[in-house]
Formats: C-alpha cells, sequence, structure tokens
C-alpha cells in the first residue's frame, strides 16, 4: 500500500474539514432564502401558482446545467468550477434579492434560474472532492459531508424563521446570505479541492482532454444510469418529506401545524444522525449491503406513514423513513465516483435523476393529492420507485471488486496511479 507523507495526512485532513464547510454552505442557501417564500410572492404581487412556476424554472437550469457539469469540470477542474459557480450563484441571488425589493417578475426569474444553474455547478465538483478525500483515507466519510449539508439546511431555515421573525426584508435577508456564503466558500475553495491536482504530463492531459470528449458518453452507461435511478429514489424519499411532510401530518393526521414541523424534524433528526454514525456500517459490510438495508427501511418506513390509523404509528414510520433516507445518496454518489478518471461525467449524470426528481415530484404530489384526497395517499406511489432503487442497489458495487472505502492493499497500489498527489 502506498505510504503517505505526514504533509500529505495534513493536506486530506483540511481537505476534510473544508468540504464539511462546503457542504454546510450549500445546505444554508436554499432553505433560507425559501423560507421566505410568503413574503417574496408577495412582493412580486403574485399568485402561489406563478410563484410555483418561477420556481420550476430555477430547477430548470439546474437539471440543464448538470447536463453540462461532467465537461466543465473536465476542463475546469473542480477548483475552479467552484469559484465559478460562486460567482453566478452570488449574481443570481442578488437579482432575486434585486427582483424581490423592485417587485419585478423577469428580474426574479432571472435570478432564480441562474442561481439554480450555478448551484448545480457546486454539487458536482463538491462531491468529486469528496470522494477523491474518502478514497485517499480508505474509509467512508462521504455520508459525514451529506450530514454538514442537512445540518446547513436546518440552520438556513432557522435563520430565515429569525428573519422574517424580526422583520428583515427579504431582499435584505437574501442579499447578506448570498454574501456570506460567497465568502465562505471562497475562503474554503482551495483547502477543499486540494486534491484537484490539475494535469502536469502530456498523458494527464491527454487523459482529461479524453474525459471531457466522452463526458456524454456516460449517458450509454448501464452501470452508471442505474445507479442515477437509485439517486432518483433517493431523492423522493428524501424530498418529499421536505415538501409534504409537514403538510401531511397536519391534514392527514388532523394535527396541529407546530407537531407536523416537529415531525418533519424527526425526519431530519433521525436522517443526520445515520448519515455521521453509519459510516462505520459502510466499512463493515460494505455499500451494497447497507445500501439494501437503508432502503428497505425507508420503503417500510414511508409505507406504514403512509397507512398507519394513528399518529404514534406514523412517527415510527416517519423515523424509520429518515433511517433509510441517510445513506443512499452518498453511497451512490461515490459509486459514480469510483474511477476519477471518469468521476465529473458519471456523476453529473447520476445526480441529474435526483435533480429530475427535485423537479418534478413536488407538483405531481400536490395534483395527485387532489385526486385522491389527501397528501398521505398521494405519497404511496413513491415507494414503487424506492422499491425499484432497491432493486438495482446492486449496481453500486465498487469497481475492481472492494466492498466499502477501505481498501485493500493490492486495490490501493492500483488507485495510486489513478489519484493525483495534492499540489
Amino acid at each position: 500500500m502506498r505510504s503517505q507523507t505526514p504533509g500529505t495526512d495534513t493536506v486530506v485532513r483540511t481537505a476534510r474539514v473544508a468540504l464539511l464547510a462546503q457542504f454546510a454552505l450549500f445546505g444554508v442557501i436554499g432553505p433560507s432564502w425559501m423560507s421566505r417564500l410568503p413574503s417574496i410572492r408577495e412582493s412580486l404581487g403574485v399568485s402561489t401558482g406563478t410563484l410555483g412556476a418561477l420556481l420550476v424554472a430555477g430547477a430548470a437550469g439546474a437539471l440543464v446545467t448538470l447536463l453540462l457539469a461532467g465537461a466543465v469540470v473536465g476542463r475546469l477542474g473542480t477548483r475552479r468550477t467552484v469559484t465559478v459557480a460562486t460567482a453566478g450563484g452570488l449574481a443570481g441571488l442578488g437579482l432575486v434579492a434585486a427582483g424581490t425589493a423592485l417587485g419585478s417578475v423577469p428580474v426574479f426569474a432571472v435570478g432564480a434560474l441562474l442561481n439554480g444553474a450555478s448551484g448545480a455547478l457546486v454539487n458536482v465538483p463538491i462531491n468529486l472532492d469528496g470522494a477523491a478525500v474518502e478514497r485517499r483515507l480508505g474509509r467512508t466519510v462521504l455520508p459525514h459531508m451529506h450530514a454538514a449539508f442537512s445540518v446547513g439546511a436546518a440552520l438556513g431555515a432557522l435563520v430565515g424563521a429569525a428573519s422574517s421573525a424580526a422583520g428583515v426584508p427579504v431582499s435584505v435577508h437574501v442579499l447578506v446570505i448570498a454574501v456570506l456564503v460567497a465568502a465562505g466558500r471562497l475562503a474554503t475553495v482551495r483547502p477543499a479541492t486540494a486534491l484537484d491536482a490539475g494535469p502536469s504530463s502530456r498523458a494527464e492531459r491527454a487523459a482529461r482532454g479524453a474525459a471531457r470528449g466522452s463526458a456524454l458518453g456516460a449517458w450509454a452507461e448501464p452501470r452508471t444510469l442505474l445507479i442515477g435511478v437509485v439517486l432518483l429514489a433517493s431523492a423522493l424519499a428524501e424530498g418529499s418529506a421536505a415538501n409534504w411532510l409537514s403538510l401531511a401530518v397536519a391534514t392527514g393526521l388532523d394535527q396541529p401545524e407546530a407537531v407536523g414541523a416537529l415531525a418533519y424534524g424527526s425526519f431530519v433528526t433521525a436522517m443526520t444522525v445515520v448519515r455521521l454514525t453509519g459510516t462505520r456500517l459502510v466499512d463493515r459490510f460494505g455499500r451494497v449491503a447497507v445500501l439494501h438495508t437503508s432502503q428497505a427501511c425507508a420503503l417500510a418506513g414511508l409505507l406504514l406513514f403512509c397507512l398507519a390509523p394513528t399518529l404514534p404509528l406514523a412517527w415510527l414510520g416517519i423515523v424509520a423513513w429518515g433511517v433509510g433516507a441517510a445513506l443512499p445518496n452518498p453511497l451512490a454518489v461515490a459509486a459514480a465516483a469510483d474511477e476519477p478518471e471518469r468521476a465529473a461525467a458519471r456523476v453529473a449524470v447520476a445526480t441529474s435523476f435526483s435533480s429530475f426528481a427535485q423537479l418534478t415530484a413536488p407538483p405531481l404530489i400536490g395534483l395527485l393529492a387532489e385526486e385522491v384526497g389527501g397528501v398521505r395517499p398521494a405519497l404511496l406511489p413513491l415507494t414503487v420507485v424506492i422499491a425499484l432503487g432497491l432493486l438495482v442497489a446492486d449496481r453500486v458495487r465498487p469497481i475492481g471488486g472492494r466492498t466499502s472505502a477501505r481498501t485493500s492493499p493490492e486495490a490501493a497500489v492500483s488507485e495510486s496511479s489513478a489519484v493525483p498527489e495534492p499540489r
């Protein structure tokens, strides 16, 4: 096994801490400004349906960008991609703030579109860098970074609630958050991308060019597409709770709004705890076994929540649902990034499935809820997609026969030529 110098160890540890900050900052943005949607709708003078259409435009921008993200990261590297995306996100949220302050729907729409596109360009490289740290450490750590995202999302929601309670204008709130997040990203981007060594030889430059040229080729890879199905199921399991769980508890179980909020808090808490503590299980039992167990738990939990006749039973389902939703996303991303030279294209393709779910699921579940008489029964069809993800879970098996991030000596020697030394 390749030995690491003390300096290299320090670089990897520093990169891990910096990436935790990057993921947390990524989590802060959306919940922070979207928690002010009622005020935004009032400032723009639009209906709820029109505002929803504007937000879908932003999600569409993210989806389109994800189709190109592999090629962008292949050309620029993760450091420059995050830097460019940070500038784009700052400009996008600046336009969101300006559109809200001016009551201008077109300005707001352009800002939402740019912010969504920029967010997608951050998502791919930070996951790639997280996977690189995981490979270098030889143990599973990517779920910790996704836990940091969850913590950031909770913090963003709290900041939004506090700003609303204090009467802070939406435009000021959004602009301050945009500046602080951009500053935090730029302050940590260099250590976070320390393993993103640029090509230093003719062979490496040729390999990077080949990866760029075949970025769209990842769409023809069965393993990558099936990993995308796992991410689709994961996004539906996690995202449907974020969008509909509170309302489902309040309306379907005849509970106050505060109880619905607490129910979603239980879901997020369960998911975060498992992301923080479940890495040992991945290292011991392997990705496939943990993914099978997680998806089965999410499936059982969602079924129990949808069908439970009482609140205590439904709450048990919520916790099981959160436990099961915790690890599939980071495990699938790590699987897509198994081969560093093809990781950018594959992660971009796989994560586009989750973006598609985030784009289409909220309005579809809302429409279905009107037809079937409630949110809880409208969530039941999601179990079919989660079951499909369970059926293809074997595709996250590491390339080369490894069972987890912990490598055998032979695998470590094989990987040593593929993972560049930090600069």
